[in-house]
């Protein structure tokens, strides 16, 4: 086992898949390189370079570089799914589900209902997602919460290199469609990570912490400031749990309901806008399951109802930070000691 980038981990998930199962195929814009055109092959690996030396090593039957048309292989992807592929499509920049959205929501999430259940759609789409990288409101947005809310998808949305590897491999394996969430302010985050293959079934919740007076749910790399935040928060005595969902469909709300019962607290942390989103679902599932555990009005920490800012410290402060879920949280426990 050695450190792998967050960028490697998944490369690496995939590479494996693909020489465990010949089913498995990659294609979108530029995830190849310098086909048709002049210029070096494999010179991209997609925008951010995930899936470079793919290409060598599988060849172009396998890995397919796209016409700029997201309609298009997104939705060859969804049919070569329903024909024994398991193709994983690069949608690159979340913001631009808006081209292909039909082919998604009305096409690949509902072929296992249209089918009476005799169809299989094992397809899986990375798209990269998340503020923090100077990209503007067009390549910034967090819009997980919208394939959350279609049935038929499966959503994951990895918080660090060894989630990354293992939901991913899950994913490739998984029968039903699933959109994969990677942040890309954290390709280069670097933890260990076992060379061998290994799975993150869905729908399970990993406690990063675990504490007996608050209970912090955060998704992808809000995860890590939850850490940040409740690291500080215990040296002034503050005892927090840290859980991540993994996914958001399936949802873990089993786990998400044991920890408020035991703490009687809740701040969830979402860098997706805040109407509509995962904050505002997971607060709403606990109120009407948990309420009589509360000891305090649950909280919730998300940007601004606006768009990105491209201005480095507007975007700065748009964003959620560990020193706001830490003021989150030591108001939830100012509620308590003033009932007490």
């Amino acid at each position: 086992m050695g450190k792998k980038s967050f960028r490697q981990a998944i490369n690496e998930a995939l590479r494996q898949e693909m020489e465990r199962d010949s089913r498995v195929v990659l294609m979108g814009e530029d995830v190849a390189g310098g086909a048709g055109a002049p210029g070096e092959d494999d010179a991209w690996g997609g925008p951010l370079g995930v899936t470079k030396g793919l290409m060598p090593r599988f060849g172009r039957e396998r890995v397919l570089d796209t016409p700029i048309t997201e309609s298009a292989f997104i939705g060859a992807a969804a049919g070569a799914a329903a024909t024994g592929l398991r193709p994983v499509a690069d949608l690159m920049f979340v913001d631009f589900m808006g081209v292909c959205f039909d082919q998604i929501f009305n096409q690949a999430a509902k072929f296992r209902y249209m089918f009476g259940g005799k169809a299989t759609t094992p397809l899986v789409i990375r798209t990269m997602y998340g503020a923090g990288f100077r990209a503007a409101s067009q390549h910034s947005q967090c819009l997980y919460p919208i394939f959350t809310h279609i049935p038929g998808l499966k959503v994951a949305i990895p918080s660090s290199p060894y989630e990354a590897k293992g939901l991913m491999i899950q994913a490739i394996r998984d029968d039903d469609p699933v959109i994969f969430f990677e942040h890309k302010v954290m390709y280069d985050d670097e933890e260990e990570v076992p060379d061998e293959p290994y799975v993150i079934p869905f729908g399970e919740a990993n406690f990063l912490r675990e504490g007996e007076d608050v209970t912090i749910v955060a998704l992808g790399r809000m995860v890590k400031f939850a850490v940040q935040a409740s690291d500080s928060l215990a040296k002034e005595g503050v005892d927090c749990t840290v859980l991540d969902p993994r996914t958001t469909s399936p949802l873990d709300l089993v786990s998400i309901l044991e920890s408020v019962r035991e703490t009687g607290r809740l701040v969830v942390i979402d860098e997706a806008s805040p109407r509509c989103n995962m904050a505002t679902d997971i607060s709403a599932q606990v109120a009407e399951q948990a309420f009589d555990a509360l000891k305090a009005p649950i909280r919730m920490v998300s940007p601004p109802h606006v768009p990105v800012p491209f201005s480095p410290s507007l975007e700065d402060e748009f964003l959620p930070s560990p020193e706001k879920i830490a003021a989150a949280v030591r108001s939830v426990m100012r509620v308590q000691a003033r009932a007490a």
